[in-house]
């Protein structure tokens, strides 16, 4: 049943803030977790019939690595290998590689970079898809800890691993190249990079085990997605290119149409996890991209090889100090496009949404408000977890010089898939006891019943101490007290181990008496783990398109907007 909400008397400025935050009352009841025993059947109701039956096959195999995971943590667990850990898994995340994609494609490695965002960007994408798909939890937390410095990871389901992916597909695409006929490094220096490459992918994949974050199946069917990925841009990435600058604007528009209409039908999560804003992000970083790169080639300052749309660049002319330059400028350009963009598509678009929505065209999307039910959305809302704000780097820094001070250790459920994971295991085992129970009190009335001396008077023993305490014989009463002359058995409390050996009671331990307690204690174990989770913040409609039309941005200011400013500034070739 739903936990009743004491109102109190409020005034009319009250009623007012109230009215305003409609978006997070009704985000609110969205997300309010089925109540009773409904939570145990939270997949079955939330999820189309397939998507459950794909969860329901997948799920065992979670729950049965738990243990192995756990004892690979507990014997590798030390101080040292926690902030190794914790910090190798910022290498794998959205924003390293946010701020490291652009700086190849300023320092002229327009290949190596087109090459990285795809398998990247359609890595994340992906592996959005299928956690929102599947709506698998992470392993277990207990027996397993977790160890992060970014608590809203675990926000997200577990399956698969994108640190995997993204970690394996760079190292698969890195090694490729290094391996090429085109490569020019010298054997040493090639070597000492793979050996590299494979440390970092090793990192990462043991890393996820390690601090508690993922099972064996997550690292295994992430790493061949991200695998797989890079095999095709190996393959076909060349094919793509010309694909994409041989052709007319018809070429990224059918690019863009694609991406968009990917977004449009990625599927709704049974929870609120933010693997669709992941997504969302780096949908608009391959759109930025590839229409940036588009039309920087048809410009007059992009290079034609290796691959059109080559920014110039050459340390030797340019020289450290203005090679450094760029750099600096062109991430200030990139933060300062997104501290002034987000907040201002934050204020204008609600307004454009209504309009919208009085059509009846909306993003129907389950956990985002829609822009009727709400009158402005609060200031510094943190809805970006790819690029941190300006006001975060500080902190960032402070936590990567000081590891052991900002890494956290959580034992208990951190997200709602967790908490229905739990309330699953714990119901498990209530059912196991249960069972257990049954077959030692029906094992208990076959050897009573074979003790029995005649039909009229018996004496029932007690079978064990764990069954019924303290050997002993028990006198039953007459049959004429009994009522045995009538046919009728003798109730199973005589045989139940919640009950005094011997002694009847009025209050038998009935199917319906127990169904109704197991509520109960279950609607109460059910609030107890809940309150253990931090509830998702409101999400607004209009956040789908800001977060688009943001990292479209970044992304065209990576590949054409700097590269133009640098030339317009002094900081490029003249060319």
């Amino acid at each position: 049943m739903d936990i009743p909400i004491v109102r109190k008397h409020q005034s009319p400025v009250q009623d007012a803030n109230e009215r305003d935050n409609t978006a997070a009352i009704e985000t609110a009841k969205a997300i309010k977790p089925d109540a009773g025993l409904r939570s145990l059947d939270h997949y079955k109701i939330k999820l189309p019939s397939w998507r459950y039956a794909a969860r329901q096959s997948l799920i065992p195999l979670i729950r049965w690595e738990t243990p192995y995971v756990a004892k690979l943590q507990n014997a590798m667990r030390s101080p040292v290998l926690d902030s190794y850990f914790s910090i190798t898994a910022n290498l794998g995340t959205h924003t390293f590689f946010m701020i490291f994609l652009p700086i190849l494609f300023w320092c002229g490695y327009t290949d190596l970079g087109r090459g990285l965002v795809h398998v990247l960007a359609s890595g994340v994408f992906l592996s959005g898809i299928m956690k929102d798909l599947l709506c698998l939890p992470r392993p277990l937390s207990p027996p397993l800890s977790r160890i992060s410095m970014s608590p809203s990871v675990s926000l997200e389901y577990g399956f698969p691993s994108t640190h995997s992916t993204n970690a394996v597909s760079v190292v698969v695409y890195a090694v490729f190249l290094l391996r090429s006929a085109s490569s020019d490094i010298n054997s040493t220096l090639k070597t000492t990079l793979e050996i590299l490459s494979y440390l970092y992918a090793a990192s990462i994949v043991l890393g996820r085990l390690y601090c508690g974050m993922h099972g064996f199946l997550d690292v295994l069917i992430g790493g061949i997605l991200g695998a797989l990925l890079s095999v095709l841009q190996c393959l076909y990435g060349g094919d793509f290119d010309d694909f994409m600058f041989l052709g007319s604007a018809m070429a990224p528009l059918l690019f863009i149409s694609i991406v968009l209409v990917l977004v449009r039908i990625h599927p709704e999560p049974a929870d609120d996890c933010p693997c669709f804003d992941d997504s969302i992000a780096f949908a608009g970083v391959m759109i930025g991209v590839e229409a940036g790169n588009w039309h920087y080639a048809r410009t007059g300052y992009a290079l034609n090889m290796p691959v059109p749309a080559t920014v110039p660049f050459d340390l030797v002319a340019i020289g450290w100090p203005k090679a450094v330059a760029r750099i600096l400028v062109g991430v200030v350009v990139i933060f300062a496009w997104r501290e002034v963009m987000k907040p201002a598509l934050l204020r204008y678009l609600p307004p454009l949404f209504r309009v919208v929505e009085s059509f009846g065209l909306t993003l129907p999307r389950r956990f985002f408000v829609q822009a009727s039910m709400y009158t402005k959305i609060p200031k510094n809302l943190k809805t970006d977890s790819v690029l941190p704000p300006v006001s975060e780097i500080p902190s960032l820094i402070t936590s990567l010089r000081h590891p052991r001070k900002h890494r956290s250790v959580s034992v208990g459920p951190q997200s709602e898939a967790d908490a229905y994971e739990a309330l699953a295991f714990h119901d498990r085992q209530r059912r196991e006891s249960y069972s257990s129970a049954s077959r030692k009190r029906q094992n208990a009335r076959d050897r009573a019943k074979s003790d029995n001396t005649d039909g009229a008077y018996c004496t029932v023993k007690a079978v064990s101490s764990n069954v019924l305490g303290n050997p002993r014989n028990v006198a039953l009463p007459t049959p004429s007290q009994s009522n045995l002359q009538n046919g009728l058995r003798l109730p199973d409390v005589f045989l139940d181990d919640t009950n005094t050996p011997g002694t009847l009671s009025n209050s038998v331990n009935t199917p319906e008496r127990r169904s109704s307690e197991d509520r109960r204690e279950f609607e109460k174990e059910r609030l107890e783990i809940f309150s253990m989770v931090k509830q998702p913040r409101v999400r607004y409609d209009v956040e789908v398109i800001t977060k688009l039309i943001v990292y479209t941005g970044i992304a065209w200011l990576a590949v054409e907007g700097n590269p133009l400013l640098f030339e317009y500034i002094g900081l490029g070739l003249g060319t």
